[in-house]
C-alpha cells in the first residue's frame, strides 16, 4: 500500500483539495477513512460525485481492488472546473497510472446521470461520495438522487461540510461560498440518521441510516 501511494504522490495535485494528505509520511489523511471503510464493508457499487483530479475515486477503488469481492466506482463529473475529465481515453489512462481499471465515468451532472440508462439500472450503492458542486442545494440534490438506494448498512459521505469556505475554482467572475454545512444541519435534525464531522482537512461528513428490526 505504501509503494502505491508513493506512486499517488508523484501527481503533487493529488495532495490537494482539503483531504489532509501529506507526502512526508505518505500520509492518505482522510483518505484511509474512505479505504477503511471500503475495506470493512466490501462494498460492490461506489458512487463518487466529483473531484478535482481523482483522489476519492482512486482510493475507493483501490480499496474494492484490495479486497477479494469485486466491484466497481462509477464516478459522475463533468469536467466544469476545466477540461480534465472531457477525454474518456485520457481519464482512462490517468487512472490506469496507478493500477485502477474499475472505475466508470460519466462526463455529466447529477441532474443528467439521473436520466440515463445506467442510473436506472442501479439496484444499489452502497457507498455515496458526495463531493460536486458546493452548495447546498446541489448537496441536497446529489444526496436525494441516490438516498434510496443506499441500504442501511451502506455509507453516505460529504466532502467540504463543516463550515462555509470562499471558492474561486470556477473563475473570479464565478466565486462562490460553499454552503454543504447548512444541509448536514438538517440532516442532524433527522432522528432516522447518524451523523458525524471530521474536522480533518476541509472536513468530511458520514451519515448512516439508522438500523432498525
Amino acid at each position: 500500500m505504501q509503494d502505491w501511494i508513493d506512486n499517488l504522490f508523484q501527481e503533487p495535485k493529488l495532495l490537494r483539495m482539503g483531504h489532509s494528505q501529506r507526502l512526508d509520511d505518505l500520509n492518505l489523511g482522510l483518505g484511509w477513512l474512505y479505504y477503511g471503510l471500503v475495506r470493512i464493508a466490501r462494498p460492490e457499487t461506489i458512487v463518487v460525485i466529483g473531484s478535482w483530479r481523482g483522489f476519492c475515486p482512486l482510493v475507493l477503488a483501490k480499496g474494492i481492488k484490495d479486497n477479494l469481492e469485486t466491484g466497481k466506482v462509477i464516478f459522475i463529473d463533468p469536467s466544469l472546473v476545466d477540461d480534465f475529465w472531457t477525454n474518456q481515453q485520457k481519464v482512462k489512462e490517468h487512472f490506469n497510472s496507478f493500477g485502477i481499471d474499475n472505475i466508470e465515468h460519466f462526463l455529466l451532472t447529477t441532474q443528467e446521470f439521473v436520466k440515463t440508462e445506467a442510473y436506472s439500472n442501479l439496484k444499489k450503492v452502497d457507498l455515496l461520495f458526495i463531493d460536486g458542486y458546493h452548495s447546498k442545494e446541489q448537496a441536497k440534490f446529489d444526496y436525494e438522487a441516490f438516498e434510496q438506494l443506499v441500504p442501511p448498512q451502506g455509507f453516505i459521505l460529504f466532502h467540504d461540510s463543516i463550515g462555509p469556505k470562499l471558492s474561486k475554482k470556477y473563475g473570479k467572475d464565478n466565486t462562490y461560498t460553499y454552503t454543504v454545512y447548512q444541509f448536514m444541519d438538517e440532516l442532524k435534525q433527522n432522528k432516522n440518521l447518524q451523523v458525524l464531522d471530521f474536522a480533518f482537512g476541509s472536513g468530511v461528513t458520514l451519515v448512516r441510516k439508522i438500523l432498525t428490526e
